[in-house]
């Protein structure tokens, strides 16, 4: 396998993410792209970029994005107000999965997380994504938590 490159997303980028975000069992109901890029993607994507607690990224191999992911930073009180990483929205291109390429993509988010002096890396994936639960978990994380949403 050629050389992964994980950088922060660019706006040109912005399509290959909403693509990969759509290439999903639970994506496909959540992302539409098939009239292009529509303005509440490029005002997201501003936003998160426009944030130093947040970074879109993206990881390119053989010069083509093959996966994506945001990383949050967060300041809480808890912990003598510690920063916490939060990983969210992981996607690697289908006929890419099982080739190790999230295992270093994570692994690459994991120390930007250090450089910012997080004291953990959160993440939640869907109770359905048993694939993704096995993989987190060989990579060290754990489920010590519930987690619970509520759609407005």
């Amino acid at each position: 396998m050629s050389e992964l490159l994980c950088r922060e997303a660019t706006l040109v980028d912005l399509p290959h993410i909403i693509a990969l975000l759509a290439d999903d069992t639970l994506g496909k109901g959540r992302e539409d792209i098939t009239s292009g890029v529509d303005d509440r993607y490029i005002s997201a994507f501003r936003a998160i970029d426009a944030s130093p607690d947040q970074m879109q990224t993206v990881a390119v191999l053989d010069g083509e994005v093959a996966g994506c992911m945001q990383l949050s930073f967060l300041l809480g009180l808890s912990f003598h107000g510690a920063w916490r990483g939060q990983i969210e929205r992981v996607r690697i291109a289908s006929e890419l999965r099982g080739t190790g390429l999230g295992r270093q993509y994570v692994a690459w988010a994991i120390e930007r997380f250090r450089e910012r002096d997080c004291r953990l890396v959160q993440l939640n994936t869907h109770k359905s994504r048993t694939d993704a639960v096995r993989f987190y978990v060989s990579l060290g994380f754990e489920a010590t938590h519930e987690g619970f949403k509520l759609a407005l």
